[in-house]
């Protein structure tokens, strides 16, 4: 027996239950629940038991005479085909904690869905589900351990003449984001569905046909609907009339305008604030939503009903979508390991220069937050996985002519609210923009180095403030509105 047990099993021990932690009192045999742990771990993310412990995480310990006979039963029990199905091959290991015995099973992720008397359980936080009844469940389950994807679903009576021609083209012209002269160039419609692998072969029929993927980029809106009904993103702006919503695009199209129109409902709702890359100006939205939006496209499960959402509210964007998980709860940057979701919609996407390369636009979201709102994103993981972007009030301030400034903040807006509108530049901007107008500028000059286009906003908001202290002066002193007027360093 293994006198002490290892630091990094009593820090899990300490830790608690978690989706991959269990606890087991099981003191003198093998108890039922123990296999239906074995086989969720093995269904979903692998994980590691522990006999002799309460649900608390109180150590019982297990009797010393009954070691040898628990770790006989249970190798003996799951290498029987009636009880786990396939069988496993798992080592039980006695660890002594001052003075009490404790078992340990470290259960890996298997290759292949496993049955526990016939039965299939999957692990959801720390619980062993029964999911055999459910077929969606179960289906998801399988999709995942065979390394398919629903997207490559092949339909044989369809060819390329059943897309549109025009978003072929389309997509062909937008290579030339990322090479003047790309292959696709001088292929023909077929050639370029097939070079991008969305023409493939049915391994059960052997037919050929087009695949789901090829459809959802290049099809008609009846063509995608007759193929999947409940493919729809939701975008909602929520910030005014937190009941409901102030404005709403229910998308129900190709993944190509799909993409347009969600960036578009972004840019009409989120402010394009000043921002600094180095000493390049940038919209830190539009990044922001490119890789927000592109990723809700490109990696969503969908095989699942689950109505993907794209919605900001007051302090955050958030987006939704149905995922086949890899992991559960926050995703590290420094630590996380990029899985495909969807491969061939996300080669597209890249070719045409809606993405970059796979895990990249995690870390380019995390660069631009900072830049954008000053905040840290989220990347949740599950079955249902979510972004959110933190924002500050200067993002959703309802800015324009037709508002008046009050008592610092903007009065106005969608649903007749109040939004005060509080951006501030911050050092380097600031410096950034006086050392621009080291030579004469004008107000559409300074307007595009700040990548700002609300000539209220820009007035209201840092013209004004620059020139009342003193940092910025008019070379038409006198006529503060003619059309001549420069601005220029004080």
């Amino acid at each position: 027996m293994n006198s002490r047990i290892p630091g990094e099993l009593m820090d899990k021990i300490t830790s608690g239950e978690s989706i991959n932690v269990e606890f087991k009192k099981s003191t003198t045999d093998i108890t039922k629940d123990v296999y239906e742990t074995v086989c969720s771990f093995s269904n979903r993310l692998g994980g590691d038991i522990f006999l002799g412990v309460k649900d608390d995480g109180s150590i019982l310990g297990v009797q010393p005479d009954k070691v040898e006979n628990m770790k006989k039963d249970f190798v003996n029990t799951i290498n029987n085909g009636n009880k786990i199905n396939p069988p496993l091959y798992l080592i039980p290991e006695p660890y002594d904690i001052d003075g009490r015995i404790i078992i340990h099973i470290h259960v890996p992720e298997s290759l292949s869905v496993i049955r526990c008397g016939g039965r299939i359980f999957d692990r959801n936080n720390d619980s062993d589900i029964d999911i055999t009844d459910n077929q969606h469940l179960v289906y998801q389950l399988y999709a995942r351990k065979q390394n398919t994807y629903y997207v490559n679903t092949v339909f044989p009576a369809l060819t390329v003449t059943d897309l549109r021609e025009d978003l072929i083209d389309r997509a062909r012209q937008m290579t030339r984001a990322r090479t003047e002269h790309h292959p696709w160039m001088d292929m023909t419609d077929e050639e370029l569905l097939r070079s991008a692998k969305l023409v493939l072969t049915d391994p059960e029929t052997g037919k050929e046909g087009l695949t789901l993927a090829s459809i959802l980029l290049f099809g008609s809106d009846s063509l995608i609907v007759s193929v999947l009904a409940h493919h729809k993103t939701d975008a909602i702006f929520r910030v005014f009339n937190t009941d409901r919503y102030d404005d709403r695009d229910v998308i129900v199209t190709n993944l190509l305008d799909s993409y347009d129109r969600l960036m578009a409902f972004g840019r009409k709702h989120l402010n394009d604030l000043f921002a600094m890359d180095g000493i390049v100006s940038i919209s830190a939205r539009d990044k922001i939503l490119r890789e927000i939006v592109s990723n809700l496209l490109a990696h969503r499960d969908y095989s699942n009903a689950y109505v993907a959402k794209f919605i900001i509210e007051k302090d955050r964007i958030y987006t939704e979508n149905a995922n086949r998980s890899h992991g559960f709860g926050a995703l590290n940057v420094k630590a996380f390991s990029p899985y495909p979701k969807n491969p061939v919609i996300s080669s597209v996407f890249r070719e045409i220069g809606l993405a970059d390369e796979l895990g990249s636009g995690m870390k380019n979201t995390y660069k631009y937050t900072a830049l954008y709102s000053g905040g840290v994103p989220e990347f949740i993981e599950g079955d249902v996985f979510r972004v959110i972007i933190p924002l500050n009030e200067a993002a959703t301030a309802t800015v324009g002519p037709e508002n008046s400034i009050v008592s610092g903040g903007v009065t106005g807006g969608a649903g007749g609210g109040v939004s005060p509108l509080t951006i501030k530049l911050d050092a380097d901007k600031t410096s950034a923009l006086i050392a621009f107008c080291t030579e004469e500028r004008t107000k559409s000059e300074m307007m595009e180095f700040c990548a700002i286009k609300s000539d209220y906003y820009f007035r209201a908001n840092i013209l004004k403030p620059l020139l009342q202290q003193g940092v910025l002066k008019r070379t038409v002193p006198d006529k503060p509105n003619s059309p001549k007027q420069k601005y220029v360093k004080a």
